[in-house]
């Protein structure tokens, strides 16, 4: 801005002195300039606030693409990306726009993968079901219950996103009434500002509630665990996006504020260690669990992880059993779940996907006749009421959405998560970039996308002539498996019956897993191939 008012005073000087050829070129500056300051000031598009005039070429470029690269690439729903179908509709919901999408399907029917789900010749009329569908946590230990929503924040933690989404999501929230998961990044006054529920994650750093050695510190998890806006607690095992290894902070992103929040040291690169220091057996997860509950003073505590060695998992439900200890919720994380911190061969290559995960963890669960203890939670590129369809007809009672709920606080997947210089303010620390995020704008598209997407799953609720989500079974999804085929989700994931994996006759699929299982150690033995 400091150039165009050289360039107009230079332009309006020539124009008065040289017989006013100049003034064409002094009017084009002025149209400019008044654009650029027009842009500054605006709330509603954060490219343009940050790059004024020249962020407009984004938005100019969108309206010129042709429609057909607009709907077709990246159509791949389970791609890495979120394709640019569901990128749309979360713009447009988010904007409270048009979501309705012309010329018929945009996704190839007949490719290997396909998903849908059945309709109802007698479907439920949408003005009669509840709008609102809510899913109680705590079993029987839990002094102080929780009435969640059926989709939520994901874990994001301060330091990887900006102060100014991280209050925007947790606004978004309490105007929507959902819960905010805040990462494992610590519990900051950016999550606290505006009231919304927050779910407490607490990782392997245990950030906010740490000693100066990196250990466990009961008094400080306490005294935060035992806030008013503290609706749950979640312990995270393993993160999807890296199961396995400890999150990465760069040092250009750990300012003295994050370090402060984190209790650690301010400027350097922030670590986690990939496993925790509290506990070191199946038998005492379980336990410190227990410990979190007394120490929240009796709140929903719940564990995070992707699914890895299935015999790890089912040795945590076998402590579970011989200590009568329940977590109020497990959240299954998905190996296709993103993130700045993760090496790429984690990201692609390591963790079960969710669909998989999900599946197992519910039917373990079910076999063992303690899922009437446990909620389970999805969380793995949940983005459209669809998602949520499927994730709860495979076992899952609510879901977290990260990527959906980050692109309607304004992110354009830019890929610049991991270098502090994301465009729209949302991955940064850098406060010229961050300015473009307008808190008091984007909480209202964040709580605008969470409607919609719970209103599109209530509709398709009603159009399979369901009343209740409670009715809703793996039956009720097809998947095409070849050009000519297609299996129900029950077919591909057959369940279990209650209590069927109580007695000695375990089916093959898991007879193996419960064979290595151990309460008392972590990890299989498995000989070698010289063995």
């Amino acid at each position: 801005m400091v150039v165009s008012a050289i360039l107009l005073v230079t332009t309006l000087a020539l124009s008065i002195f040289l017989d006013g050829k100049w003034y064409p070129f002094f009017g084009i500056i002025l149209f400019f300039t008044l654009m650029g300051y027009y842009d500054m000031l605006q709330k509603k598009h954060s490219i343009m606030r940050t790059y004024p005039v020249f962020g407009r070429l984004r938005y100019f470029m969108e309206d010129i693409r042709p429609k057909v690269y607009q709907y077709f690439i990246e159509s791949d729903t389970d791609g890495r990306p979120i394709n640019r179908i569901d990128r749309n509709t979360i713009y447009q919901r988010s904007k409270k726009d048009n979501d309705t999408m012309p010329f018929g399907t945009q996704m190839d029917v007949y490719a290997e993968g396909y998903e849908w789900t059945c309709h109802s010749v007698s479907p439920k009329n949408f003005h009669d079901m509840d709008h609102n569908p809510r899913i109680i946590f705590g079993n029987k230990d839990c002094l102080q219950p929780y009435n969640a929503s059926i989709y939520n924040v994901s874990a994001m933690s301060y330091g990887s996103l900006s102060s100014n989404a991280i209050e925007a999501l947790n606004a978004g929230a309490k105007i929507g009434g959902f819960a905010h998961n805040t990462g494992e990044g610590g519990l900051s006054p950016y999550h606290l500002k505006h009231g919304g529920d927050i779910i407490w994650q607490i990782g392997t750093g245990y950030f906010g509630c740490r000693t100066d050695d990196g250990n466990f510190d009961e008094h400080l998890f306490a005294e935060k665990a035992t806030l008013p806006n503290v609706k749950m607690i979640e312990l995270k095992i393993s993160q999807g996006a890296k199961p396995g290894h400890g999150g990465i902070l760069p040092a250009s992103k750990n300012t003295e504020e994050i370090a402060a929040i984190r209790h650690v040291k301010p400027h350097t690169i922030v670590a986690s260690p990939p496993y925790h220091k509290a506990f070191g057996t199946p038998i005492e997860m379980v336990q410190f669990i227990r410990k979190l509950r007394d120490l929240s003073g009796g709140k929903p505590v719940g564990f995070k992880l992707c699914i890895g060695y299935k015999s790890e998992f089912i040795s945590v439900c076998q402590a579970m059993i011989e200590l009568d200890v329940y977590p109020d919720f497990i959240t299954i994380d998905g190996g296709e779940g993103g993130t700045g911190a993760a090496p790429q061969e984690f990201s692609n290559y390591m963790g079960a996907p969710m669909l998989d995960g999900l599946a197992f963890a519910h039917n373990i669960l079910r076999g063992l006749n303690i899922r009437k203890h446990i909620r389970i939670i999805a969380s793995g590129k949940v983005v459209t009421g669809f998602h949520l369809f499927r994730a709860l007809a495979l076992g899952a009672d609510t879901c977290n959405s990260a990527r959906a709920m980050m692109m309607a606080v304004g992110c354009i997947q830019a890929l610049q998560c991991n270098t502090n210089k994301c465009p729209t303010g949302v991955a940064t620390q850098d406060p010229s970039l961050t300015v473009g995020l307008v808190v008091s704008d984007k909480k209202h598209r964040v709580a605008n996308f969470h409607e919609g997407t719970v209103k599109a799953f209530v509709e398709l609720l009603g159009a399979a002539g369901l009343d209740n989500m409670d009715n809703l079974t793996r039956s009720h999804i097809y998947r095409r498996v070849s050009l000519n085929e297609m299996s129900t989700f029950e077919e591909i994931f057959p369940s279990t019956t209650v209590g069927s994996l109580l007695d000695e006759t375990i089916p093959e699929r898991y007879a193996s897993d419960f064979k290595l299982a151990n309460i008392n150690k972590w990890g299989v033995e498995i000989p070698t191939k010289f063995q």
